[in-house]
């Protein structure tokens, strides 16, 4: 591996793009993505996802290139695109495979493939490396090379950003774990934990949402009981985090592309060892029916019919991101039991919402009024700021507030306004 290895990042997403300037200020890098419009707005210094600045964008030596010809040369390849689940909830390693495809018919002797997509143990070894060495006809461990450095990129988050996560990497062999360790330590001002091998990396990665999402459900599941008491679970969660080693996580929607979707990777890879997964699955199964739960409560307090206005759409607050968000389960369910509904959200793309769920924000805030429902679904700042005036404006009298995030816990409700806090 050269002194100063040409690198190409493979997907431009949500992680792909910042790693990808990240490296570019060390590094002659190559950005790829089959997308060739979004090659053509990152070139335009835009990007969608708003995780880089357009100033940032436009200084940076990064090359865009949606032709895979434009890899060919490169010695270190990085692998960032999705890992999503299907309707099964099975992994769909649809987009892995085209990657090692795409790879492979430029992968030359001597380079290093590191892939930072989420899997299940096993997978960088047992699918990606027959798929390159398919389209390549090289030879793995002797001609080309397997890494992996999981991704740990929290859309929207200011503070927990790449240059301040420690990295984890793992290599095929010593010498391509110290050239990732250096490669990922020029840009990780976290510092660069070395696993001792690839599969140790993939587990570490896979349970760290895993772990997370079986948090998030047992919150959830204290909710309902909590309301079943008639107590709020903000006020018991307040009273609980004054201890020192309380773990602080809130109830709500789970959805996204990492927490809604890593444990069933870890579940299916429990099951190819020969273990059911019953707490990994149990959590799911409780974060996968809150949208009907929530549904089912808010419903209850309504009449046959209602006009309700749902607030938010991403799969969580401040970001345009809306892979696997579970608010359109609220939505469906709420539809399904013969209510209206509208939704809007000041962040998400009109367009690719429209592609993705068939549903349609056209709701223009400063010009409806007299809904029965207002359902506080995303806690975008823009919803955080509402004040007396805006629910009065909103709102019928007499009308529902249910606030999912409790993000208005604080606010005055109009006269006669009813509220409902999961």
């Amino acid at each position: 591996m050269p002194t100063s290895p040409r690198i190409s990042v493979i997907g431009l997403g949500y992680v792909g793009l910042p790693l990808a300037i990240a490296l570019a200020r060390h590094y002659p890098v190559t950005g790829f993505d089959i997308d060739a419009g979004r090659v053509a707005e990152i070139r335009a210094a835009h990007d969608r996802t708003g995780e880089v600045a357009g100033d940032e964008l436009a200084s940076s030596a990064l090359v865009c290139a949606a032709g895979a010809v434009a890899l060919a040369g490169c010695d270190l390849f990085i692998v960032t695109v999705p890992t999503p689940v299907d309707a099964a909830n099975v992994p769909d390693f649809g987009a892995l495979r085209e990657a090692c495809r795409i790879i492979g018919g430029q992968l030359a002797s001597g380079a290093v493939v590191v892939f930072e997509s989420t899997v299940y143990p096993g997978v960088t070894e047992g699918v990606c490396a027959p798929e390159l060495e398919r389209a390549s006809g090289l030879v793995c461990g002797r001609d080309f090379f397997l890494g992996y450095s999981p991704e740990r990129i929290n859309p929207g988050d200011r503070e927990h950003t790449l240059d301040k996560i420690p990295k984890v990497v793992a290599g095929q062999t010593a010498a391509v774990t110290e050239m990732l360790r250096t490669v990922y330590g020029a840009i990780s001002g976290g510092g660069v934990y070395a696993a001792p091998d690839i599969r140790t990396a993939e587990a570490a990665k896979v349970i760290e949402n895993a772990q997370r999402d079986i948090n998030i459900a047992f919150i959830n599941e204290v909710t309902m009981i909590l309301r079943k008491l008639d107590l709020s679970i903000h006020d018991v969660l307040d009273a609980a985090g004054t201890k020192w080693n309380f773990l602080n996580f809130s109830p709500g929607l789970v959805g996204g592309h990492c927490i809604g979707v890593d444990p069933y990777y870890l579940a299916h890879g429990a099951r190819e060892a020969g273990h059911e997964p019953a707490m990994v699955l149990a959590g799911r199964r409780i974060n996968d029916a809150m949208g009907a739960y929530i549904a089912s409560e808010i419903a209850a307090h309504l009449d046959v019919s209602s006009r309700v206005l749902v607030l938010g759409l991403t799969f969580k607050e401040n970001v345009p991101d809306i892979r696997n968000t579970k608010v359109v389960d609220l939505i469906a369910e709420l539809r399904q039991r013969g209510h209206h509904v509208d939704v809007h959200d000041p962040l998400a793309d009109p367009a690719m919402v429209a592609a993705t769920y068939g549903e349609l924000l056209e709701i223009d805030l400063t010009a409806v009024t007299g809904y029965d429902c207002l359902v506080g679904a995303v806690m975008h700042d823009h919803y955080r700021r509402f004040t007396t005036v805006d629910f009065s404006t909103l709102v019928t009298s007499g009308g529902l507030v249910a606030d999912i995030k409790g993000m208005w816990r604080d606010v005055v409700l109009p006269d006669g306004m009813r509220r409902w806090q999961l």
